[in-house]
């Protein structure tokens, strides 16, 4: 018997023991649940990231026919809300998928396999294959692939990835890693290229990277040449080459910081994104921190309290002139002109 009513409330953590277990057991065994519930959980992931837009009137027409005429009155438990909003999350990207296809032909991408077995769906890809909006490609331990997206650049599928092509259009062209790893090289116009996971969006600004998440939506992405804006319910974190950024589930993208930074002070920002306030984390930082890391202190401006804000913006005018027109209050209050100003001043040091 299959588990898919318990996927919801699995995920969410509110089995008992016992029957957690059960379902983990059958989960393992059975393809069918197992891909249920990435799809359950990646819908439940994607709810935040779904954009507003005015759908077609034949939509809703659709949606009213589909509904049954004589609606219970119980009010639903609130996991089969989660379970029944994840479903329109994945139904709500299938349908703006279909509308976009049946009113204008999007394109489809080349897949060129590299080892083992990558699949397209349930299809094996065996030298060269095609793949469009709404399809996904999935890599198990021993294969890999490459995506050649459109005419700006190339994806690299690694093993135990599962990747969808959410848009496949000249002014947007859009993934959504679901879990595993993926290696973009994208030569283009800014924000032409993103690619979605549960904690952030990767924002192509013309790069090189790599980017890596689990199911949870906690990863890690490493640019090694342009930049990449790292986006999430308001929150940026902009990465340049030779730079990382983790992100968390239910945290979003954290502070950047060179690859080359000093080891301790990598650590302590591991702890400080972890930490309660006044730990210690910070002082490590502050201490640690070269010219180049001002990359990690500018981001922290916006990160900390106003007590801890001053010694941020004190460490860096220690490490490098404060530009004119930057001014310690306008900058303390987190004006945004300000930021935007330094931050472009800083960036010749990056």
């Amino acid at each position: 018997m299959h588990v898919t009513r318990q996927l919801a409330a699995h995920i969410d953590g509110e089995l008992a023991s016992r029957e957690a277990r059960r379902v983990e057991l059958h989960v393992a065994e059975c393809e069918r649940c197992r891909t249920e519930r990435e799809q359950v959980r990646f819908g439940m992931s994607m709810l935040d990231h779904l954009p507003a837009a005015q759908a077609p009137d034949a939509i809703w027409a659709a949606i009213e026919a589909a509904l049954p005429r004589h609606r219970p009155h119980r009010s639903l438990p609130f996991r089969r809300w989660r379970l029944a909003l994840a479903a329109l999350a994945v139904a709500a990207v299938a349908g703006a998928v279909y509308w976009t296809v049946a009113r204008r032909p999007e394109a489809r991408w080349e897949v060129v396999r590299i080892h083992g077995a990558p699949a397209i769906g349930a299809k094996p890809v065996r030298g060269v294959a095609r793949i469009g909006a709404g399809e996904w490609i999935q890599t198990d331990a021993s294969s890999s692939a490459t995506v050649k997206v459109g005419e700006i650049g190339s994806v690299e599928v690694a093993p135990n990835t599962r990747l969808l092509v959410v848009t496949a259009r000249p002014g947007e062209h859009r993934l959504a890693l679901a879990r595993g790893e993926i290696r973009a090289k994208i030569s283009a116009p800014p924000r032409l290229f993103f690619v979605d996971t549960a904690s952030a969006t990767a924002v192509d600004l013309g790069c090189e990277y790599s980017l890596h998440t689990d199911e949870e939506g906690s990863g890690l992405l490493q640019v090694t040449r342009g930049w990449v804006s790292f986006e999430w319910k308001g929150l940026e974190s902009l990465v340049p080459a030779g730079a990382s950024c983790r992100t968390r589930a239910q945290a979003g993208p954290g502070v950047p910081c060179f690859d080359d930074a000093p080891e301790n002070l990598k650590q302590a920002l591991e702890n400080f994104a972890t930490e309660k306030p006044g730990s210690g984390s910070l002082d490590i930082i502050l201490a640690e921190a070269r010219v180049r890391d001002t990359l990690t202190l500018w981001h922290l401006l916006s990160r900390v309290g106003l007590a801890d804000r001053e010694r941020v913006y004190d460490r860096i005018a220690a490490l490098t002139p404060v530009p004119a027109g930057v001014s310690r209050r306008k900058a303390l209050e987190l004006d945004p002109d300000t930021l935007t100003h330094w931050k472009d001043e800083l960036a010749w040091t990056w």
